[in-house]
């Protein structure tokens, strides 16, 4: 009896719980309702908005590509000679200009070399002034021998010419006159042989004498031979020395360039996009993919075009492109194309072009992802609205287009962006007019003042 009583109190109570939940629950619901009723209540009939009316208008037309960004110029800088490193001026992200010093090398063995070549040099000139020297003493006697024998420069010298040789023909010719006459004599009687004897021995000595002259002068001649043999010689000895002197002034300016080679310099203006030098590090140009840095150039970049095969009739050199990039979607940067590829990719189908961007504020960057707009020569018309008239809710682009007085929400297509204004593909006839206001608390049906 006790238990029956007890189980009934437990399924009282219970259902006391049930009943005070659903009271509960009713007056939340009522609540609910009630704020319902008050945000209704609470929105605004009649929004005040300012409009505009849709025009159309003539803008440039396009199609669009995607493309790469390259730098204008790039170069890996490497050592000429092989040296110790002893100082960097640049780091990776630096901007160099054109001859600015990079790495310096270590130049003390250079040096020496180019003292050693410089003193070789100076040892060369003073034998060409020797060898000149020479000259001048080879000149001089054969000028004192040329004196003795009476003839000049350019002269030819012939043994009959020799005076004492003249001199002894002539007294020859007399002596042999005299022998001749007393030789006749004699046969006629008129003179004795003794007499004949005596002609006949000055006829004799004066041969031995001319022969003696002869030999005389042909000593003078070799002497005048020698005397400008060696004047040769001693002009060739001159231009040895002078080529002595060429070779080493070679030795200088090879040992001035080795001197220069350990300071490498920045080939190219730009901006460091890698750094492989270190301080204290040894470098040699024999080394495989020896550089110390590699710079590239950005104030003017390169723009690789990827142009479909079906649009290729609509690119020449000259053409004007506009380019985005992820980077900065809300920021065009303008180009032109420069460079035609000469044949379609056949596996791509697409044909490469270049184009050439000036790189304002060197915000662009070398490898950056681009969408390109290339510009064709015939406008369209377009319905143009201001850009503050689109509203976008995610993907959703809509305008709020105004008839009788109420609004009307609109889902459109957007094109191009001009300006202020944004074109519209569809969605909004031309002359409408929509709401550039208070978006925000605008929707669809709201009346609309004004």
């Amino acid at each position: 009896m006790r238990e029956t009583q007890k189980i009934s109190k437990i399924f009282i109570f219970a259902g006391l719980l049930v009943i005070l939940s659903l009271f509960i629950a009713s007056c939340g619901g009522s609540k609910a309702e009630t704020n319902v009723s008050v945000n209704v209540n609470a929105a605004p009939t009649v929004v005040d908005v300012t409009t505009t009316q849709a025009i159309v208008q003539q803008i440039p037309t396009y199609f669009e590509a995607t493309g790469n960004l390259a730098s204008d110029a790039q170069t890996d800088v490497a050592p000429s000679v092989s040296g110790k490193i002893v100082a960097v001026n640049f780091d990776i992200g630096s901007y160099v200009n054109k001859g600015s010093v990079l790495v310096q090398l270590d130049d003390r063995d250079a040096r020496i070399r180019l003292e050693q070549a410089q003193a070789q040099v100076e040892q060369q000139r003073k034998s060409v002034s020797q060898a000149q020297a020479n000259v001048e003493q080879a000149i001089a006697g054969l000028r004192q021998t040329q004196a003795r024998l009476g003839i000049t420069d350019g002269e030819t010298f012939n043994i009959r010419d020799f005076s004492q040789v003249k001199s002894i023909t002539a007294q020859l010719e007399l002596a042999e006159k005299e022998l001749a006459r007393t030789t006749r004599l004699l046969e006629t009687g008129d003179v004795s042989r003794s007499i004949y004897d005596q002609r006949k021995s000055q006829r004799d000595a004066l041969l031995g004498q001319l022969d003696e002259a002869r030999s005389n002068a042909a000593v003078a001649i070799k002497a005048i031979d020698t005397a400008r043999s060696q004047v040769n010689t001693a002009r060739t000895n001159v231009g040895i020395a002078q080529a002595a002197v060429a070779t080493a002034q070679t030795q200088v300016e090879q040992a001035q360039k080795a001197v220069s080679d350990t300071i490498i310099y920045a080939p190219i203006s730009g901006y460091v996009a890698e750094r492989t030098a270190d301080l204290g590090e040894y470098i040699s140009p024999n080394t495989p993919n020896a550089k110390v840095a590699t710079i590239v150039r950005t104030s003017v970049l390169r723009l690789r075009i990827d142009v479909p095969e079906q649009s290729v009739g609509q690119v020449a050199v000259g053409q004007g492109i506009s380019l985005q990039t992820s980077a900065y979607p809300d920021r065009k940067f303008a180009g032109t194309i420069v460079r035609i590829a000469p044949n379609v990719s056949a596996i791509s189908r697409t044909l490469v072009v270049e184009a050439e961007v000036e790189n304002v504020d060197n915000l662009l960057k070398p490898g950056q992802f681009a969408t390109v707009r290339i510009a064709q020569s015939q406008p369209k018309p377009a319905v143009m609205i201001p850009a503050s008239a689109v509203k976008t809710e995610g993907e959703t682009n809509s305008v709020f287009v105004i008839k009788d007085g109420r609004a009307e929400q609109r889902t459109v297509k957007l094109g191009i962006l001009e300006g202020d204004l944004i074109e519209i593909q569809q969605g909004v006839q031309e002359n409408e007019m929509v709401a550039t206001s208070n978006l925000n608390v605008i929707y669809d049906g709201v009346a609309i003042r004004q």
